[in-house]
């Protein structure tokens, strides 16, 4: 099993840097120390776009800065970054998308329109084609309203806010309440999803669950 994985090579897209204005850093780290550990390959990527907006972390209000996600992913990446439209389906074995509101800000519109919201295009092209190659995708916190717009009757957990659930049902998804440490898997579509930080109190339950997603995707890879 350990021998088949190390020849895998898994994409981690990400949406910028914090929180509140790009990736969930806690999951995006414990994201690529769990793909490490399974000894794949992992390919950071993240789209070529401008943030919606920046976000000072200590006051928690827009700065009115401009800043771009692929820059700003590169933080997290310590440098070594793909952007997302010089990967293709072929390249990879799996993509794993970490949460943040920057999923919600930046690949996608979430965060103003919500189930109306549209999909960044280069994010789209990207999970569409993946859908289409049948390639395993985790999604994680914030970040499976990308599969509820874009994978029409897929299965999914963003755990149990009852809000965004509704928001992910509207846009033609299934929601599955889950706790905090569990996975949802949608076998039928290779999409497995976490409640991360949508649901998490404590970094430990985050990693739980994140290793969980990891493990699952590998096995569909």
């Amino acid at each position: 099993m350990l021998a088949a994985m190390t020849k895998k090579r898994v994409a981690v897209v990400l949406s910028g840097c914090g929180v509140y204005d790009g990736a969930e850093i806690h999951e995006s780290v414990l994201t690529l120390l769990a793909l490490d550990r399974a000894g794949v390959e992992i390919v950071c990527t993240a789209p070529d776009v401008s943030q919606m907006h920046v976000v000072d972390h200590v006051a928690g209000k827009p700065t009115g800065e401009s800043r771009s996600v692929l820059v700003e992913s590169a933080r997290i990446a310590r440098g070594k970054l793909t952007p997302l439209d010089a990967l293709a389906p072929g390249d990879i074995d799996a993509a794993i998308f970490c949460g943040g509101f920057g999923v919600a800000k930046n690949l996608s519109d979430f965060a103003t329109k919500g189930a109306e919201m549209s999909v960044e295009p280069t994010t789209a092209m990207f999970v569409n084609a993946l859908v289409a190659a049948k390639k395993p995708i985790g999604f994680m916190c914030i970040a499976p309203v990308i599969a509820a717009r874009l994978v029409p009757g897929c299965e999914l957990t963003i755990g149990d806010d009852a809000e965004t659930a509704a928001a992910c049902e509207k846009m033609g998804a299934k929601h599955v309440r889950c706790a905090v440490t569990e996975i949802h898997v949608d076998a039928r579509h290779r999409i497995v999803t976490t409640p991360a930080y949508m649901l998490a109190q404590r970094v430990t339950e985050v990693a739980t669950g994140i290793d969980k997603l990891v493990m699952a995707v590998l096995e569909f890879a």
